[in-house]
């Protein structure tokens, strides 16, 4: 029953929260349903290590190691974003940043939304069929749309309509392919049965399936899940969804919504493998892959708000995961799950530094805020520091080890000038990312020191720090057993 509760949960807390009265009541139901969704998360985990998978409802509802790995990660950062987002949302209030009679609806929206966003990230997680993990995506979609529209500014109004348009074409494109994959399973199986789209079918018989619809069906699902992922050249939604939400909903958006559609994608590259062969897929997914990266990089050297700037840096670690996915072999799906488990940890950190410091001067804009974080925020500005080059990878934080053995993967595979490029451009990241973010938070502060006192906010910032600190040297041994078996799933052979 772990699975059918972990999606009750946040069911269940969007609807109490629904019909509470009073701010308070919708604070402890949002933050006990995420420590509820956490514990079913390691419990989970717990039954996935211990005996391989879990099913339920007649096995369409399933998870395996990659399904657990992407779950727990999920309702890790849906646990640290629940306390940061009652300091958060407070501030707001306190700023009156929200009229005078619509403090009460703007939160319940929120603590209503956020939950549906959770559950729809949960259910594509556990979708074994491919249709209802298309569906549950969808539902990410929506969710997050409303919560980009949060303030009811006109930027905001034009960000959620820009996303809505982009992603709603990049799903139709996925499901275009969706349809593709079942009028093939149809054609090869001699079968109309739904189960038929669930993932071990699929899997056991795809090489069955026609070659030319299965290349067909892949693009479409690697350019729709790859506009929800964010991939160049579909990214340009991003930067302003990102700007525009709130902070902790642009955390969920550049790590739990991010490895969502990188989840669907991966899933849809071992059933493409088992078809055609390594060959046709790695090769798109290294295009898309480095094409994110290098896209990222002068838009990161140029950059004015660092909200679109931490935007750019997802776009960038999205390229890189997918990168290591096109990589193959054994080293580059484990790469890639690495960097996905080290990712989730580390920006949530740099989107609640850059949230306080929002709350705080009043503006992301690098210009304007230039220079004083460390004088003014004397804890969100040494943790935005600390995570940024958490962030690109500085020695010996975890990204480093992730991207060594991406680059690695690339070598063995015999990828020597996309490796080197690879380098390069992470380089450059690094350089202009580095720079930005040492600026705002070394430069010379005016006034008397900052002091801060929600200790909503600043706890898990710290605990964030701290995790960030434990996992440059030493990954706990069931997470990276996780890890480990994830990897084996996408290390196919056709």
């Amino acid at each position: 029953m772990t699975i059918p509760l972990l999606l009750l949960v946040p069911l269940a807390a969007s609807g109490l929260t629904a019909l509470a009265k009073g701010r308070r009541a919708m604070e402890i139901i949002h933050l006990v349903s995420a420590a509820a969704a956490f514990g079913l998360a390691i419990r989970l985990a717990a039954e996935v290590l211990a005996t391989g998978q879990s099913s339920a409802w007649s096995g369409y509802l399933f998870a395996d190691h990659l399904s657990a790995l992407v779950l727990l990660l999920t309702a890790f950062v849906y646990l640290a974003c629940a306390p940061y987002s009652i300091g958060y949302l407070r501030a707001d209030e306190r700023s009156e940043v929200f009229g005078p009679d619509e403090g009460l609806v703007k939160l319940r929206k929120y603590y209503t939304l956020t939950p549906l966003l959770a559950f729809s990230m949960f259910l594509v997680a556990v979708a074994s069929n491919l249709g209802v993990m298309w569906v549950a995506l969808e539902g990410t979609t929506l969710a997050s749309i409303l919560l980009v529209t949060f303030y009811g500014r006109p930027t905001s109004l034009e960000a959620a309509w820009k996303y809505a348009m982009i992603a709603g074409v990049g799903l139709s494109m996925a499901l275009f392919g969706t349809i593709l994959t079942y009028y093939e399973v149809h054609q090869a199986l001699g079968t109309e049965s739904l189960s038929a789209l669930n993932w071990p079918v699929l899997s056991a018989s795809a090489a069955k399936f026609d070659h030319t619809v299965m290349r067909l069906a892949f693009i479409l699902v690697l350019l729709g899940y790859g506009t929800k992922a964010g991939l160049a050249p579909m990214h340009t939604w991003k930067p302003d969804a990102y700007s525009e939400a709130p902070a902790p909903v642009a955390a969920l958006l550049a790590t739990t919504v991010l490895n969502c559609a990188l989840y669907a994608m991966a899933r849809f590259y071992v059933v493409t493998v088992r078809c055609l062969g390594p060959a046709f897929p790695s090769q798109l997914l290294m295009l898309f892959g480095l094409l994110s990266i290098g896209i990222a990089v002068p838009f990161i050297l140029v950059q004015r708000s660092y909200r679109r700037l931490l935007a750019y840096s997802s776009i960038d670690h999205g390229g890189i995961m997918v990168l290591g996915l096109g990589f193959g072999g054994v080293l580059g799906p484990l790469g890639m799950l690495l960097h996905m488990t080290f990712h989730s940890v580390i920006k949530p950190l740099l989107f609640f530094s850059a949230g306080s410091a929002q709350q705080q001067t009043g503006s992301d804009s690098l210009r304007k805020s230039a220079g004083g974080l460390l004088h003014a925020l004397p804890i969100s500005g040494p943790m935005f520091l600390l995570a940024a080059l958490a962030v690109t990878g500085t020695p010996p934080f975890s990204l480093f080890q992730s991207e060594i053995l991406i680059l690695r993967a690339g070598l063995g595979a015999d990828h020597v000038g996309l490796s080197m490029l690879f380098v390069a451009m992470l380089v450059a990241i690094f350089g202009g990312f580095f720079y930005h973010v040492s600026q705002l938070v070394l430069g010379p502060g005016s006034g008397p020191p900052g002091v801060e006192t929600c200790k909503w906010k600043t706890y898990p910032a710290i605990g964030l720090a701290a995790a960030i600190l434990v996992l440059g040297f030493w990954l706990p041994g069931p997470v990276y057993a996780l890890v480990q078996g994830a990897a084996h799933v996408l290390a196919v052979h056709p």
